[in-house]
This record gives structure tokens, sequence and C-alpha cells, in this order.
């Protein structure tokens, strides 16, 4: 196999992300993408790329297509990965899985079925901060890891985006728990549980306090208690409150402590580094995830993390909600 072609389905925010990410790779090609929106499709042609579809079945069709990359709301992860793997594609699918692990499980069965190798996008795996935190962590400069603290606040759907300079109207499927699988928790609290699970190992059990500032259907902020098959305990505590990213992991052990965080990326920079043509620092993981998933493809070896992965984190997620008292 020469250059990976990749199809992008979805073109909202994260699948602009990918599509600036893959326009840069070397080991790849971006081919098509497909969405409802006929904006975004232009904006897509305008920008070079040589195939758009509104319906991504027909992306799927293209037999030139080697992988795609799934950035669609969560109630429409199950289907679309769904085809995909039956379409014998390679699938890098954005977080969570899905919303519940029976779809899940339908999911990562279809994979395997069809020969195809899934990847969840979790792009803190790649962030360099919590990369160095888990080498030490591992090689023991911390001791024994006893308790662990993450943080992850942020604006959630009332996104103020730097690069366009004003808020976004939030999509409806946002507002219906039916199609999110829940909010904060399933939103935010997967990324730090599945960093929290590469860390320290399995959960064992999970509770939660749902908190409703905004009186929404589903829970605008929540504390997330884990315990650990080697018997480390960890709180997560996410909300969609705050205008600034707080975005943190500390880690306690016998030996110190250790910390991981991700500052609120600069509009000035964030936007200087655009118009460059650069990355700029904040979506530098996006583009190592990408990369990850391109050379594990190209090598035939599974992408971490794996569906599995974000099957274990569901699976928390859905004992802390079924374990859950009102803030």
């Amino acid at each position: 196999m020469q250059k990976l072609n990749i199809g992008i389905i979805g073109l909202g925010y994260i699948g602009k992300t990918h599509i600036y990410n893959c326009m840069r790779l070397e080991d790849a090609k971006l081919v098509a993408v497909a969405d409802v929106s006929k904006n975004a499709l232009n904006k897509a042609k305008k920008i070079g790329v040589p195939n758009t579809y509104n319906d991504y079945q027909e992306l799927l069709n293209n037999p030139q297509i080697d992988a795609v990359i799934i950035a669609l709301p969560t109630h429409l992860h199950a289907k679309c990965a769904i085809a995909a793997a039956e379409a014998h594609k390679h699938i890098l699918l954005e977080k969570p899985i899905s919303r519940n692990t029976v779809e899940a499980t339908e999911i990562l069965s279809k994979v395997r079925s069809n020969g195809v190798k899934i990847m969840i996008g979790y792009p803190l795996r790649f962030s360099q901060p919590f990369i160095d935190l888990k080498k030490r962590v591992d090689n023991g400069e911390l001791g024994e890891i006893q308790s662990a603290y993450a943080l992850n606040i942020n604006s959630g759907p009332f996104v103020y985006r730097a690069e366009i300079g004003a808020p976004i109207p939030v999509p409806d499927w946002w507002w219906r728990k039916e199609y999110t699988g829940g909010g904060a928790l399933i939103d935010l609290g997967s990324h730090m549980i599945n960093l929290a699970q590469w860390y320290f190992g399995e959960v064992t059990d999970a509770k939660s306090y749902l908190g409703y500032r905004y009186k929404l259907e589903q829970e605008d902020h929540a504390i997330c208690l884990l315990k650990f098959r080697e018997g480390q305990s960890v709180i997560i505590n996410v909300g969609w409150y705050s205008t600034q990213t707080q975005l943190r992991l500390d880690v306690h052990g016998t030996c110190g402590l250790g910390v991981a965080c991700m500052t609120t990326p600069s509009k000035i920079n964030t936007v200087t580094k655009m118009l460059l043509r650069e990355t700029p620092p904040y979506y530098i993981p996006f583009l190592k995830e990408v990369e990850h998933f391109v050379e594990s493809i190209k090598k035939d070896q599974q992408p971490e993390p794996s569906g599995e992965d974000g099957f274990k984190d569901l699976q928390a997620i859905e004992a802390a909600y079924k374990n859950s008292t009102k803030l």
C-alpha cells in the first residue's frame, strides 16, 4: 500500500479539523468527504477535496477509499460505523464509540467479522503533557499510585471558536439525551476516563453526582468516582459551564505528585498559525492522532485507543449513570 486514501464523514467542527490535518499528511491522501450541508461540501471543494457527497453511503461505495474518519453526532455513530465496516473500510471513530454498550457491541462485532480495524478518537492520548505523565507513572517515579484527580471543564456545546471570532449555533441534537447518550459525563468524562484506564487499568466500580445548572434534559456538570482493580481511586470533574478551558490530571503517588495540563489556546496564536498554514498547538494532538491511525493501517497494526478501549470507557460511564445522585 502506498498512500492511504481517506474519506471523512461529517464536516462539523471536528470534521473540519480532520480535513485540515489530513491535507498535511505525507502517507495519506484525502480523497472524499460527506456531509448533508451543501455549504460545507462547497468549502471542501474550494480547498481541493476531489470528491464530495451528501450521502455517506456513496462515499463508502467509492472503491478508492481505504479508511474513513467518522465525525458525526453520537446517535449516528453505530449506523455509520457498521456501514463502513461492511464496506471494508478501516475506521477512526470520534468518541464516544456510541451512545451505549449495546450499540458499541454491534460496532465491534461488525468490525471483527469484516476484518477491518477501528480506532476511537481520543486526542488527549496524543498530547505530550499526558504522555509524559504516563511515563512517570509507568517508570515508578511517583511510587505506588494511590489516587488521581481529573478535571475537564469548558463551555461544552455553548462553544466560542477563536478562529471565527464568534459563538456558533448549537445543533438541536445536543439537547436530546436519546441522541447524545448523556451530558457532560459522556461528552467530557469519556476523555478523562479513557486517560485513567490507560494509566491505571480496569475500572471495577463507578458512581456519579450529576448537576443541572441549565435545567437541560441531560447533566451539564458531573463528579464521577472511579475505583480501579489495582486499588487506585480517581475523581473525574467535568462541566459545560466555563468560558475558559480547564483541563488537568493530578496523579498522587507514595513518592510525590505528577501533573499534566493543557491551557486555553490563545485566540491570536490560533488565528496566526492558521493564516500561516501551520498547526496551532491546541490542534497538534489531533494531527498526531490521525498520523498514528494512518501509520497503523499501513503497517497492519491495531491503532490505539482501540474499539475495545472505547467499549470499556462506555461501560464505566454506564455504571456511573446507573449509580448516580442528582446534585
